[in-house]
């Protein structure tokens, strides 16, 4: 007993106190690099905003500006309920609303006839199925620009333009999905495939009851890469869309310049401004919002 406890003491005095962490010379500049690099990419953002607070006339005269005015709530105010444009018809929450149902029709559109052609691909077993794959995998060498006068000769001859469904119906093959969700389901265990069928479930009952719930970390991550791909198109809605309450909001940051320019005014810069931030809302929204699943959807490999 004498000797146990007068061993205590020496083990006691023996820990070392734990040391703190020294910051790194590396680390230091690793995260100034990528805070820099943040707010470079932010600044256009900032100028824009501050801008979009000054009147027309001072943007006009003065060019971008650094400092916040005292014009938020008019020009705000403006490019959100004010109607313009050449046949003065349309406002911002119209266009707010042609890019929002752009922008999700496309995603989801994408998002279903990804997983199909994944799906098919994947369990069906099909002969030429990987040759198939490739064929799709190969149409990312034919961007919209590539095939964008004979899709507009087919959506112009179907009379769909100056619809949603002229809009969105075009682009919503992709390959890009298709990839991913063909990578997804060949990571399924074959295990649960058999276990399906033991308990009688059919092809359809399979897909929508088992690899729909297990992939909704897939479809966000997907969901979100083409809804912002397409809410920011340019090119195509400018194409096919003639009439003004279709415009979504991209185009008509440009259409507020042209419509003043024809006249002989001062173009409306602050409001053009108010347009362009209120239009980097909404994406930015949705990837703060969802980045978890973003990220997860991503660089999960376990199911």
């Amino acid at each position: 007993m004498t000797d146990m406890t007068s061993e205590n003491p020496v083990i006691l005095s023996s820990k070392e106190k734990p040391k703190t962490k020294k910051l790194k010379l590396s680390s230091v500049m690793d995260h100034s690099i990528l805070i820099l690099g943040s707010l470079f990419m932010l600044m256009p953002v900032l100028m824009a905003f501050t801008t979009s607070t000054h009147d027309h006339v001072t943007i006009h005269k003065e060019g971008l500006m650094l400092s916040i005015g005292d014009q938020f709530a008019e020009n705000y105010g403006a490019a959100m309920f004010e109607k313009g444009g050449f046949t003065e018809t349309v406002d911002g929450l119209t266009m707010l609303m042609n890019s929002l149902i752009l922008g999700i029709g496309f995603a989801v559109g994408k998002i279903v006839i990804s997983v199909l052609a994944a799906y098919a691909i994947v369990y069906f077993r099909l002969r030429f199925a990987t040759l198939a794959f490739w064929i799709i995998f190969t149409t990312l060498l034919l961007p919209l620009e590539v095939r964008i006068l004979p899709s507009y000769e087919v959506v112009h001859s179907f009379g769909l333009s100056n619809t949603y469904t002229g809009l969105i119906l075009p682009l919503i093959a992709s390959a890009t999905g298709t990839f991913y969700f063909r990578q997804f389901f060949m990571s399924v265990p074959d295990e649960l495939v058999e276990a399906a069928k033991i308990d009688g479930a059919g092809p359809f009952k399979f897909l929508i009851d088992i690899l729909v719930p297990i992939s909704k970390t897939m479809v966000a991550a997907i969901f979100i890469i083409m809804f912002v791909f397409g809410w920011n198109q340019y090119l195509w809605p400018a194409l096919i869309t003639t009439d003004e309450t279709m415009f979504t909001i991209i185009r008509g940051i440009r259409q507020i310049i042209l419509a003043y320019a024809e006249g002989n005014n001062i173009p409306e810069h602050g409001q053009a401004m108010a347009l362009a931030v209120i239009a980097v809302l909404p994406p930015v929204l949705i990837v703060v919002f969802f980045q978890s699943w973003f990220v997860k959807g991503l660089v999960e490999s376990e199911k």
